[in-house]
């Protein structure tokens, strides 16, 4: 299944508009660097790609831009903002400080439907095979954080921290090529999932910290 294909059904089983659609697509593209940074965005040509009117994709492209992902130009147009590595140490350190608190409230308030999801994932993630590649390894990172979010009941702390792990992961994405053992280091959600899942706040919190600062050690030893 393509990756516009997945998205638009992850989406539309979830009920959302043309625009919610419209804005998943093109926001995965976007954070996995499949349009890359600088890239031009043309909505006339994207919103026939995608079949859904210009309307929806521009309201998608707003959402983006105050999301920081896209920036728009007047009479130039809209294209995907360049990663920034002097960004790095501003998102780890608000993810240093947000990361453990959500994963914290999560292992202490997450319903039963969400421990089982989270359990499930766990599973899911401990199946991870060093040959898989590198772009479906991360993608279930990207996953993994999404549900811890979501399950942590704050909306508010949730909209913050997707905002800031899509920065992550594009950082991530465009080191991916050099990074060493990427299965392992998402592999470590394994046991940060158990310990939510077990209602375990201070593991969550201690184990979530040493993911963020593992991800910040790893690209700066790259630079």
């Amino acid at each position: 299944m393509s990756l516009a294909h997945s998205s638009v059904a992850d989406t539309a089983s979830n009920g959302g508009t043309n625009a919610d659609r419209a804005y998943e697509i093109v926001r995965e593209r976007l954070v996995m660097l499949d349009i890359r940074p600088g890239e031009p965005i043309n909505d006339d040509r994207l919103a026939e790609e995608l079949g859904f009117g210009r309307t929806p994709v521009r309201e998608a492209l707003k959402r983006l831009e105050r999301e920081r992902l896209v920036v728009a130009y007047p009479r130039r147009g809209t294209f995907a903002t360049a990663v920034d590595m002097t960004d790095l140490a501003d998102i780890s350190e608000i993810r240093k400080q947000l990361e453990p608190t959500a994963a914290a409230r999560v292992a202490r308030t997450a319903s039963p439907d969400a421990r089982a999801r989270l359990t499930a994932l766990a599973d899911e993630i401990a199946e991870i095979d060093d040959s898989e590649d590198p772009r479906e390894v991360l993608r279930k990172d990207v996953r993994v954080h999404r549900e811890i979010y979501r399950a942590s009941g704050n909306p508010h702390l949730e909209d913050i921290l997707v905002s800031l792990d899509a920065h992550a992961t594009r950082i991530w994405c465009l080191f991916l090529d050099r990074l060493p053992d990427v299965a392992s280091h998402v592999r470590e959600h394994v046991a940060l999932l158990r310990a939510i899942v077990d209602g375990d706040e201070s593991t969550a919190s201690s184990l979530t910290l040493a993911h963020v600062a593992g991800f910040e050690k790893a690209i700066r030893d790259l630079l």
